[in-house]
């Protein structure tokens, strides 16, 4: 293609500065959509793997069968202290936690909030903390030893869950009962996780008459097992001891890298979702594009003329007016791509400084700027096709009696 269409289909737009700036909006409004979406998405992928790598890679996940009560509120699906015994000796299986839920009145300084309480055994405390990637920011992480006290989520100190921020060695009154808070743990990311308060199992199942009842146990692994091999086993020794097969089967199974691939797959289709509506907006915003090369080959019918007269070919005029509206999409791209990278920052400040969250964070790789500025470019061009399939067609005498 010779250079010089470049020149003329630049100049040819310098010309027409207004019509151009209204055109480029409908892709400025479709490529800032396309970027924050993909960068929060990319963003939040990167969040979630974050976190899972933090598990580690030798946890395997066991829990109850999804029911319409919810976790953690003693629906007709359960496992019990049976079923984490049965885990305990499986071959391969090198310690075993396991946690249970339930929603708690909690008060501090006369004021009264309800949040989620999480009871686990202290005595299997290293391989809770571990699978959960807890860290103490103040105070120390509970152990044996620490019955009457509890370990809270970052949103205590940071979030003002209450009017003053908890801090440790303050005391909750949980159920009516006073504990001291031991640690205040580092931020998990994720505002439901920040807000919940650890305590020993037995005071949980005291506070809360569930004598029996489990709602999540994780298992490690011994080093050098095959974690799918040893997820096989448990899952047979569980459908042994609860008279289950894989059709009647009431509870799920999961390693780090299932649980990541699940997570993956949500977000794929959310995203898919998102990127169709905002191909709306792209649609949109190409009409225009069509619109404006429409009128700009009736505008210049003649001057069409004249270049053909003096030699130009239909290909040559239909160039010209192509690279026009990939400049126009181009246009509209660098500043969707900027107004993009705005938001997407505006967002990731907002939930992080109000929320306590960092899954809500963007990421931004440089493939992520080039292919939207590099999908504006064809989209303009895609939409221009037609008026510049147009203008190349016409004929020359037609075209130097326009008026």
């Amino acid at each position: 293609m010779n250079s010089e269409y470049f020149g003329l289909a630049l100049n040819n737009l310098r010309k027409r500065k207004l019509r151009s700036a209204l055109t480029v909006l409908g892709i400025v409004i479709a490529v800032t959509t396309i970027f924050v979406l993909m960068s929060l998405s990319l963003g939040l992928k990167f969040a979630v793997a974050e976190q899972f790598r933090a598990l580690g890679t030798d946890k395997i996940f066991i829990y109850p069968r999804a029911s319409l009560a919810g976790p953690g509120t003693g629906g007709p699906i359960q496992l019990s202290i049976k079923d984490v015994n049965v885990v305990e000796r499986v071959s391969g299986v090198k310690g075993v936690s396991y946690s249970v839920a339930a929603p708690a009145k909690i008060s501090f300084e006369d004021e009264i909030r309800f949040f989620t309480v999480i009871g686990f055994p202290f005595e299997k405390s290293d391989v809770f903390v571990e699978s959960g990637a807890y860290k103490s920011e103040e105070g120390r992480v509970l152990d044996g030893g620490d019955e009457g006290n509890v370990m809270v989520g970052s949103h205590y100190k940071h979030n003002r869950l209450f009017s003053e921020p908890v801090r440790a060695r303050d005391t909750l009154n949980i159920q009516g009962n006073d504990f001291e808070v031991q640690a205040i743990l580092e931020p998990i990311g994720n505002p439901g996780d920040d807000r919940l308060v650890y305590m020993s199992i037995e005071e949980m199942r005291e506070l809360f008459n569930i004598p029996n009842r489990v709602d999540f146990v994780v298992a490690q692994i011994e080093s050098g097992q095959d974690i799918k091999s040893v997820a096989e086993k448990i899952q047979k020794k569980l459908f042994n001891s609860r008279d289950v097969d894989e059709k009647t089967r009431d509870f799920t199974i999961q390693t780090p890298e299932e649980l990541l691939s699940s997570f993956s797959g949500v977000l794929n289709i959310i995203t898919g979702f998102l990127l169709a509506v905002a191909g709306i907006s792209l649609l949109v915003g190409g009409i225009g594009i069509a619109n404006t090369m429409y009128t700009s080959v009736l505008e210049r019918t003649k001057e069409i003329g004249i270049m053909k007269a003096i030699g130009a070919r239909n290909r040559d005029i239909s160039s010209i007016f192509i690279l026009e509206a990939g400049f126009l999409g181009l246009a509209g791209g660098s500043l969707g791509v900027f107004f993009g990278w705005l938001i997407g920052e505006a967002i990731e400040f907002v939930t992080v400084r109000q929320f306590g969250t960092t899954l809500l964070q963007t990421q931004t790789p440089l493939f992520l700027f080039l292919g939207c500025l590099v999908f504006a470019f064809f989209s303009g061009m895609f939409f221009g096709a037609l008026p510049a399939i147009r203008a190349g067609k016409l004929r020359v005498v037609d075209s130097l009696r326009y008026e």
